[in-house]
């Protein structure tokens, strides 16, 4: 029943001009519209984004959303040209280079929305 369902991914926003600016300008997702109670929707392949104005913001200090590339480095540079910042770690068993940590089977690269929310790239390796 469920893996056929759509997936919305929830995502609390301080500022809802602010935010869909952000993922309108600096990641390029297409608007799907407002919904009456508030969210804001955007549609990423198979899933549904929906940003929804929480005036205390979020509270998480874990990746909120991960968006699958095919080339991450491709992917971090045309970002980083509409002018998203990205983390940069050196700690044991976390580094970057040029942004990006290799985890195992897989590449990722972090940055945060203007809302707080930690979000990252991920290019699988296998």
């Amino acid at each position: 029943m469920l893996d056929e369902s759509l997936v919305t991914c929830m995502l609390p926003v301080k500022d809802l001009a602010r935010a869909r600016a952000f993922y309108e300008q600096r990641l390029g997702l297409t608007p799907m519209g407002a919904k009456p109670d508030g969210k804001f929707i955007y549609r990423c392949s198979g899933t549904e984004l929906a940003l929804f104005p929480k005036p205390e913001g979020t509270q998480a200090t874990h990746t909120a959303l991960s968006f699958r590339v095919a080339d991450i480095g491709k992917a971090v540079a045309e970002l980083s040209a509409r002018g998203v910042a990205f983390a940069d770690y050196d700690l044991p068993g976390l580094k970057t280079v040029g942004h990006v940590c290799v985890l195992g089977s897989e590449k990722a690269a972090w940055f945060e929305d203007t809302e707080g929310n930690i979000l990252c790239l991920h290019e699988d390796l296998m």
